[in-house]
């Protein structure tokens, strides 16, 4: 009589902004017990020290508007690495849950009849306006704080954004909320134009590349000369782009804020 093997475990761990240093002790946990480990992009490399000797280490690149493994085969890779018996660790940049398709990761994984645990790490977002040394909610500037992606899933047709950004535009100004913008460098030209719909032309913004790295660099702009201060700089991705009147304190916190109106 033939005894089956027994399955093995999946975990999405959140590997953090970049900072090895900000990895939770969870994290470090699950990737010194993975035996396998399916690592995207933008990873910190010294993130993988803590994995044991004789770890599977699987590259599996992931970032917005470059050339990336697709996301079927990653979840075929992850199903069948657990159904072998591995302990597996599929490690993402930034938080799993937010804009990491840890979502449908677990959909796909329960669909297989696996189980899947989820470790929590720090967003680039938030990790962004801390290294700029503000918030991103305030009570006299802002209620809450919207997370949003500048890339569509792909798919849509050439030219279609399916953000109304003009709506969302008003709804920060209505409500007094920090928006928050993940990968919309490229369309950034767009995305300020119907921001300016919305919100007025002197709303403070900051653009951050590399948060927490030694690598990071940083403009601070106004909604009007968005587009045109980030050409400049060249900054590109990975960047987070922050809209919203908490900016204003970056002046306090000794950033240089030369655009940003008083």
């Amino acid at each position: 009589m033939n005894t089956p093997s027994p399955q093995g475990t999946c975990t999405l761990v959140g590997a953090g902004p970049g900072d090895p240093e900000l990895l939770t002790v969870k994290a470090v946990k699950a990737i010194q017990a993975a035996t396998v480990l399916l690592v995207d992009d933008l990873v910190n490399p010294e993130i993988l020290a803590y994995a044991r000797p004789g770890a599977r280490i699987v590259h599996v690149g992931k970032r917005g508007g470059c050339r990336s493994t697709p996301q079927a085969f990653i979840e075929r890779l992850m199903i069948t690495a657990v159904q072998e018996g591995e302990t597996v660790v599929r490690l993402k940049g930034g938080d799993p849950f937010i804009f990491g398709r840890g979502g449908e990761e677990v959909e796909h994984l329960r669909e297989a009849g696996i189980e899947c645990a989820v470790v929590n790490g720090i967003t680039a977002g938030l990790a962004a306006v801390t290294a700029l040394g503000v918030p991103l909610t305030h009570r006299d500037h802002a209620q809450g704080v919207v997370f949003v992606t500048g890339h569509a899933k792909t798919g849509h047709s050439a030219g279609e954004h399916p953000t109304d950004w003009r709506q969302l535009a008003a709804t920060a100004r209505d409500a007094r909320l920090t928006l928050v913008i993940y990968m919309g460098v490229t369309g950034v030209a767009h995305i300020q134009g119907e921001l300016l719909h919305g919100l007025a032309g002197e709303t403070p913004v900051a653009v951050i590349q590399h948060a927490s790295l030694p690598q990071q660099r940083h403009i601070a702009s106004t909604l009007s000369n968005l587009a045109m201060d980030l050409a400049r700089a060249g900054l590109g991705s990975p960047s987070v782009i922050v809209v919203g009147d908490v900016l204003r304190g970056l002046a306090a916190a000794g950033v240089s804020v030369t655009r940003f109106g008083t």
